[in-house]
């Protein structure tokens, strides 16, 4: 019995499958491994980690006869324990990195720069984030119309609570950096922004007359900062090995069955993701950066993005590719993507909640005209600051949007949507990655040429 235990509980190692499946796992590492050693490039190994993530999580789903209740098998629970271990372990390396990274970057780039462009970039960024989440709601509202979302899905046995929800001045003034020990403790990185941004306006100010007394300081930035790009360098060469575990171990905890009850839902949002893909495409291109080029620059934040729904945890990777291969400027990819994590979200914010107000409406009969639309990517967009730096941006996202709508009786009826989060939240969080990539790029540009 003890053995029995020792095994079940804490080496979770009690039945064949799972020593299985963990062989398989090293076997994959190995591979991905041997590619890294024959020089592959780093995209293409990024690619077949989502590949075979996918594949080892659906052979995985196979063994276990694809079960309503996954959690309830023992093996796979314990699968998706060590998997998650790795998968989950690899995304708070790259969320160590946010703080210190966030913090010297926005430093040094508002300390080095000149003029008014601080001013600029924020209204630029600001405006960016907002007006593509404004777009990316009109198009889920118009794909939750045209399909008629809602109307025929059945929602008996699922419920769900709206969200305990803050006013948007508490929220706003929640952002402010009240004790900044606790902020970078908690990763509240609106906050971070606004107290690096200080520091860099004082150093910028203490210059001319105390430039000998502050430069011991401003070296310690500018070390600092390189020290934290090279472990970030380390951090992102294991993200193909972090991209298997987590694709293969989302699959394998959800169960495949539970798709098919809200299958026109998740069609219709990866439809919509598709849609808002190609308008970030259109701007990048617009900017100069061609499609092809845009997709094959983006490619490993976009699918880092996917596989481990953090739009936080991906931005030391999505301000290195943006500098690397976009040529953005690294302080302004720090600044935009950063509030990118916290507002005007795309995915999140914008397509997700524009189906989800549209089919509760054409569920419960709600008359829906052109007010009733204007008014609702109004509330979209007031919501995508009100949700900044919370957790379960999607679900207080929706939350906040039915309940401006008036609609907030009905919440529980979108109980069987939530149930499948995160097979939706892949696609969303990509979504708001690209919208906050295709942000910078595009205020980049655009303060570029006032200079030039």
């Amino acid at each position: 019995m003890k053995d029995s235990i020792f095994l079940t509980d804490f080496l979770q190692l009690s039945s064949l499958y799972t020593v299985l499946f963990l062989a398989v796992l090293v076997g994959v590492f190995v591979g991905i491994r041997k590619m890294e050693k024959k020089k592959i490039k780093f995209s293409t190994r990024m690619i077949v980690g989502t590949v075979l993530g996918l594949i080892l999580g659906l052979t995985i789903q196979f063994v276990a006869r694809f079960p309503a209740e996954p959690e309830k098998i023992g093996w796979m629970k314990e699968v998706t324990s060590w998997y998650g271990l790795v998968g989950n372990g690899y995304m708070d390396l790259l969320k160590m990195l946010v703080v210190p990274l966030v913090f010297f970057s926005i430093v040094r780039v508002i300390m080095n720069m000149q003029g008014d462009n601080l001013g600029k970039m924020t209204a630029r960024t600001i405006g960016m984030l907002v007006g593509t989440t404004i777009i990316a709601a009109t198009i889920g509202i118009v794909l939750a119309s045209v399909f008629h979302i809602g109307i025929g899905l059945s929602v008996e046995g699922q419920t769900a609570e709206i969200r305990e929800m803050s006013s948007i001045t508490e929220t706003l003034r929640g952002l402010l950096p009240a004790n900044v020990v606790s902020a970078m403790a908690e990763g509240k990185v609106v906050a971070i922004v606004i107290f690096a941004g200080f520091i860099g306006m004082a150093i910028r100010r203490l210059t001319k007359k105390y430039s000998d007394v502050i430069e011991p300081f401003v070296k310690w930035v500018e070390a600092s900062y390189k020290i934290i790009l090279s472990v970030a360098m380390t951090v992102i060469k294991f993200m193909p090995y972090g991209v298997v575990a987590l694709l293969s171990n989302t699959i394998t905890s959800r169960g495949i069955s539970v798709l098919f009850s809200v299958g026109k839902f998740i069609l219709v949002l990866y439809v919509g993701v598709l849609l808002m893909f190609l308008v970030h495409m259109l701007i990048a291109w617009v900017q100069g950066v061609t499609p092809i080029a845009y997709v094959k620059g983006a490619v490993e934040p976009l699918l880092l993005a996917f596989t481990s729904r953090s739009s936080l945890g991906t931005l030391p990777v999505a301000v290195e590719t943006l500098h690397k291969n976009f040529g953005v400027e690294e302080g302004v990819a720090s600044f935009v993507g950063s509030l990118g994590c916290n507002m005007g979200m795309n995915g999140c914010a914008g397509l997700y909640a524009g189906l989800v107000a549209v089919m509760l409406g054409q569920i419960t009969g709600t008359p829906m005209d052109v007010s009733f639309y204007l008014m609702l990517v109004v509330v979209i967009a007031i919501s995508s600051f009100g949700i900044a730096g919370l957790p379960g941006a999607a679900t207080i996202s929706i939350s906040v949007v039915i309940s401006g709508m008036g609609m907030g009786e009905f919440f529980p009826l979108v109980g069987a949507i939530i149930a499948i989060d995160p097979i939706l939240d892949m696609g969303r969080t990509m979504l708001n990655v690209s919208g906050t990539m295709v942000s910078a790029i595009t205020v980049n540009r655009t303060l570029k040429k006032e200079k030039e």
